[in-house]
């Protein structure tokens, strides 16, 4: 019995022992066989990070450079996640509860981030600050990981909202400057290949390949910050006073076309801007398009008399106030009877511009507001602009030029108007607008250096000249924009009130009040439109819109330095047009169609 239990222990000893042996030999040949590589490989592609490194974004200055910074970033940390290891720990609950709670996310929306077992890495969310990140840390969560990154920050919140635009979460520039210089600001990325803990944190001394990022170029702009908060404060107070539901200004430089302040309303606060919707987010000084009324006349009577067609002595009928034209009644705000061409430019007379307008002719006027720039991009370098409406000859009725003339029937932008009334300002030389100056690098290697441009030269010096001086008039007593007046200082502009368009006609409610001007008249530094919209119950552009030129001009010329007695510096003016024919490309007007002086 004894020896029999002895066999059977004896074989089944045997047994185990072939079976060890047969394992061992198993483990031995796959590991000769080469399949421990494998093995190792899918450990450490388990254990590997390769990554793309997002350079550091440019700054945005004003033009006093770096001392004034706009635009900036900050180091800040995505959150992420690899849902297996979260789901593995049996944790979900607790973790998903304590980043909701530490995040201020819905704990279902967390949740439902982290239940993915097929996958390793997911966002909890980006661009988390660093206070709330130090209490992250403490709690040690499992499979819970942090990234390196930076947030795009704007240090004055919703000032100059529309001229900077804002970064998204990619990165990526969406409006403004930091979209139109996008390629500029984001440099170029470089490129990580490491190998990473259990926590998915990098181990520094196991990098397989890094290549440094190339940073991103700094931009300079041309507006003065100084000058911007002026418009900005001013545009607040205008909202306020007038229940508008819209206004914006821009402020340009007359001999060289630079943005020197450009505001629009509402705003809203560009480190928070994904709870602004794109009514708010519109650039309405580029992107909006409205009839401009009145202020649209100085194109009309420049253009008649750059042509011979009538002279500031001229005499014109102007009916008591009601001119039938084709079946049509046109009227003035005011019944004037006789009134000579600088007087009907001082009294804004429908009637006077309507007739002078008929002394051109469609075909010549409609090649003037070209001339001007109507119906087209200015060429800003900026992202949003609008064409604004002028229609072919083709679709001009019988009264269309009469109505055109007083700035009804087509549509601008506030950026076009400013920049037609920089032309008379700047005997006649019509400026590519820019708003930005400079673009380099940290290095400084200049990669843009903007230099003024022109684009047109619509009317000659001579009929400029006329022009500054009739438009002088309509500031002074008896003229419709005297409360645009500045202390010590001339100012030429014109006011505007123009009915907005509606269904079938011109609504009786709704108006859009504007003054278009410049100074000082004699010898212009700077020009100015204002557009407010549907402002209640007062709707005048000379009653609204003037004293917000006066208030922005008064302190815009403390700020830019210019002196209420000036020299003369036509000279100095005409160096700046040779500069920019002689150094820049050119766009110069050209038409194949006879009478029109003054265009090169």
């Amino acid at each position: 019995m004894t020896d029999q239990r002895t066999k059977w222990r004896f074989v089944i000893s045997m047994i185990a022992l072939i079976l060890a042996m047969a394992c061992l030999g198993t483990r031995l040949a796959f590991l000769h066989l080469g399949l421990k590589e494998k093995m190792r490989e899918g450990f450490e592609k388990s254990r590997s990070l390769e990554k793309n490194i997002h350079p550091g974004r440019g700054i945005i200055c004003d033009c006093k450079g770096e001392g004034n910074i706009l635009a900036i970033n900050l180091f800040v940390k995505d959150v992420c996640a690899d849902p297996s290891v979260v789901l593995k720990s049996n944790m979900l609950v607790r973790v998903a509860s304590l980043l909701s709670e530490k995040l201020d996310l819905p704990v279902d929306e967390v949740a439902v981030r982290l239940n993915q077992p097929d996958k390793r890495f997911a966002y909890i969310k980006r661009l988390v600050k660093q206070e709330t990140v130090t209490e992250l840390e403490k709690h040690k969560l499992a499979g819970i990981f942090l990234q390196d990154t930076t947030a795009r920050y704007y240090p004055h919140g919703s000032f100059m909202c529309h001229i900077l635009g804002f970064v998204n979460y990619d990165g990526v520039g969406s409006a403004g400057v930091e979209q139109g210089m996008d390629k500029y600001l984001k440099g170029s990325p470089g490129s990580l290949e490491t190998l990473v803990d259990a926590r998915r944190q990098e181990l520094y001394d196991q990098r397989f390949r890094y290549i440094p990022p190339l940073e991103g170029a700094n931009v300079v702009l041309t507006v003065d910050q100084n000058l911007q908060y002026i418009v900005e404060k001013a545009l607040d107070e205008a909202m306020v006073e007038h229940h508008a539901k819209g206004a914006w200004v821009i402020v340009e430089r007359v001999r060289t076309g630079e943005i020197l302040a450009m505001a629009s309303r509402p705003a809203y606060d560009l480190n928070e801007f994904t709870s602004a919707d794109d009514n708010v987010k519109l650039n309405r000084a580029i992107g909006m398009v409205y009839e401009p009324g009145s202020t649209f006349k100085p194109v009309t009577i420049s253009a008649a008399l750059n042509e011979g067609t009538v002279s500031p002595e001229n005499v014109f009928d102007c009916e008591n106030g009601a001119w039938m034209y084709k079946n049509r009644v046109l009227k003035d705000y005011h019944p004037y009877g006789n009134l000579t061409v600088a007087d009907g430019v001082k009294k804004s007379s429908n009637i006077l511009t309507a007739k002078v307008a008929l002394t051109l002719g469609e075909k010549r006027m409609r090649q003037y507001l070209c001339a001007f720039g109507i119906g087209s991009k200015t060429g800003l370098d900026m992202p949003g602009e609008e064409t604004g409406i002028l229609r072919p000859l083709s679709g001009w009725s019988g009264i269309s030029a009469t109505r055109i003339a007083i700035g009804q029937g087509v549509a601008v932008t506030a950026l076009q108007m400013v920049n037609m009334i920089s032309a008379i300002a700047n005997d006649g030389y019509l400026m590519r607008p820019y708003i930005v100056s400079q673009v380099l690098r940290s290095n400084g290697t200049v990669l843009i250096n903007t230099k003024p441009e022109v684009l047109s030269r619509p009317i000659s010096s001579e009929t400029a000249a006329i022009m500054r001086k009739l438009l002088l008039r309509v500031t002074e007593d008896g003229g419709t924009g005297r409360k645009a007046r500045v202390e010590g200082y001339e100012v030429a502009g014109k006011t505007g009130t123009a009915q907005k368009p509606v269904d079938g006609g011109y609504s009786s409610t709704a108006y859009t009040a504007s003054f278009l001007g410049f100074l000082p008249a004699d010898d212009p530094e700077i020009a100015m439109v204002i557009v407010i919209d549907e402002p209640q119950p007062i709707h005048l552009g000379g009653t609204v819109a003037a004293p917000i030129f006066s208030k922005i001009a008064n302190q815009a010329v403390r700020c830019l330095d210019i002196p209420p007695v000036r020299n003369n510096r036509l000279t100095d003016r005409k160096a700046v047009i040779a500069v920019s024919q002689n150094s820049v490309p050119t766009r110069k007007w050209h038409t194949d169609e006879e009478g029109i002086k003054g265009g090169f």
